[in-house]
């Protein structure tokens, strides 16, 4: 029931093809425009096109918290600007068709309720396309309608940014207002966009462009933090509740309408038996596509609720009585003792059952760091590689988070009920013994910023939000140019590797990037570049972020 999408969309897909092999059923004219944009099914399957086109990254390693085997050059500082750039131009495919579904379902003779409801999906996943441009490029072209070879938006400038997210909270309130509610959405539709959905990517856009500002120094800020507030209390009135496993919620069995976290996924399946859409996300992993460095396993605090360092990899003021410094670490797996539960859910500790054995130290599987991430990863997916677990892209955890840090940002304070309704939660998921309350913070000399963040980082590590975090707090041009660092080498744990073979710190931590070969421009890198070819085509009328050549 839960691949609904996946079969209708390949029914639809294998009707256009076998339409054009037909003798007797009218065979290409079928699907004309002229015929199609007719009924509630005509909209459903044209909207399905949105969700096949969702091509979700599994593993972005844009930030300092994972490594791939090939060095990121966004991490590092020097990438160039590209001629060509699918995160420019599949943005703009999604938009168009988006904007077709929207102008051609006119047509349609149902109700406006239907109308209105296919629309509203049109509607969220052009916002949704819209806010990953926003946060790369900042200022882009806003398009709304469908284009020819002929039309003069061809050429169009860049929008301003305010312009464009003012559309992003158009469409997702329209979206928001037509769409079901989670509790009406039939299981077999499991899948398609929910009012939930639409709320939650409101206080993500919302929370993004507040926080921006604020950080950045720029006005205006307040009135979306007040956005990202009252669009997550809407989600949190849905029902919504966090899946009973934290680390089983990566995984097939966490898939499905039951799992009430689930608030935007891409569906994959229907099954390992029946693999009509599948993925090879737990192989990647087991290549070293996303292997997590020290510095994130850093940011995790220690079961006393205390850390030994910062999110930006300082030293905390307060150090927890369980840390262990570097130099005097006795194991691999010290620096995984005693810490909170979500680090033993994303990371295998040596001797723990991994990619087909017990976990050894290396950097020739697994990935640069020696750590091998455990987050989503199973034997069986890897074996096969045709898994059918669904990828994540908006849950219920991300909800709570973002009502915690906007609720905060707006008054630089937060009660304990707000904590207890959000945070506190998350521990209490995973079994953390601590709760973060404004008492503990005060007694233990932390910063409660700095906490709502921490619990941000290790709830969604290697989700791939990390990056446009630091990009909004403006601190990546803190964290980004800092060496990356791996696992503790000890030779009679790290079977088979020849020390010679590591660039190893004077305590033996392995080296993975050394900060003389990272940078990060603040006058350049808060911003992506555009490609060259997006420039061109518009005849120079889209203009280059600053200080990219």
């Amino acid at each position: 029931m839960k691949k609904n999408i996946n079969r209708m969309l390949l029914w639809f897909l294998a009707a256009l093809t076998l339409a054009g092999c037909s003798i007797d059923r009218k065979p290409e004219a079928i699907f004309s425009d002229g015929d199609f944009w007719n009924t509630q099914s005509d909209l459903m399957y044209a909207a399905n096109r949105l969700y096949q086109q969702l091509a979700p990254n599994w593993n972005d390693t844009r930030s300092d918290e994972s490594v791939a085997i090939a060095i990121n050059t966004i991490s590092n500082g020097t990438r160039e600007v590209p001629a060509t750039s699918g995160d420019w131009s599949d943005r703009y495919k999604e938009i168009f068709t988006a904007n077709n579904i929207l102008e051609k379902g006119q047509r349609a003779n149902v109700s406006e309720t239907i109308r209105n409801r296919y629309f509203g999906e049109a509607r969220f996943f052009r916002a949704y396309a819209y806010l990953n441009l926003l946060q790369k490029y900042g200022d882009v072209p806003l398009l709304l309608k469908t284009l020819d070879y002929n039309s003069p938006e061809l050429l169009m400038p860049r929008t301003p940014r305010t312009e464009v997210i003012k559309q992003i909270y158009d469409d997702l309130d329209f979206a928001a207002a037509w769409l079901p509610a989670v509790a009406a959405l039939p299981a077999a539709e499991y899948g398609r966009v929910t009012k939930s959905a639409a709320w939650a990517l409101k206080a993500r856009a919302a929370l993004y462009e507040g926080t921006r500002l604020k950080f950045h120094g720029q006005g205006g800020w307040q009135e979306h933090l007040q956005a990202a507030t009252e669009a997550a209390a809407n989600v949190m009135g849905q029902g919504h509740g966090l899946y009973a496993s934290y680390e089983n919620l990566f995984k097939e069995v966490s898939d499905g309408p039951a799992n009430k976290e689930n608030i935007f996924v891409k569906v994959y399946g229907e099954s390992a038996a029946n693999p009509i859409l599948t993925h090879s996300n737990s192989r990647a992993l087991a290549n070293g596509a996303n292997a997590i460095t020290r510095n994130m396993i850093r940011m995790y605090l220690y079961t006393d609720g205390l850390p030994a360092f910062n999110t930006d990899n300082t030293p905390a003021a307060s150090r927890s009585a369980y840390f262990v410094p570097e130099a005097n670490e006795t194991s691999y797996n010290t620096v995984l003792q005693n810490r909170d539960p979500r680090l033993a859910a994303t990371v295998f500790a040596m001797g723990e059952n991994s990619y087909g054995r017990p976990w050894i130290p290396s950097i020739s599987i697994g990935g640069r760091t020696s750590y091998g991430s455990k987050k989503g990863y199973t034997n069986a997916d890897d074996l096969s590689q045709r898994a059918t677990v669904d990828r994540l892209l908006i849950r219920y955890a991300e909800v709570l988070l973002i009502y915690a840090e906007a609720k905060y940002e707006l008054a630089e304070a937060i009660s304990d009920e707000d904590l207890n309704n959000t945070i506190n939660l998350l521990r209490a998921r995973v079994g953390m013994p601590v709760k973060l309350t404004n008492a503990f913070v005060t007694a233990n000399h932390l910063d409660m910023r700095e906490e709502i963040r921490r619990e941000r980082a290790v709830e969604l590590a290697l989700e791939g939000f990390r990056y446009d975090d630091l990009i909004r707090w403006k601190t990546a041009e803190t964290v980004l140019p800092k060496e990356l660092l791996g696992g503790k080498f000890f030779a009679a744990e790290w079977i088979g590797t020849n020390p010679n073979t590591l660039n190893l710190n004077a305590d033996k931590i392995l080296v993975v990037e050394p900060a003389s070969s990272r940078a990060f421009r603040p006058d350049r890198d808060y911003l992506y570049p555009v490609p060259l070819n997006e420039i061109a085509l518009s005849k120079n009328n889209v203009k280059q972020n600053p200080n990219w050549k």
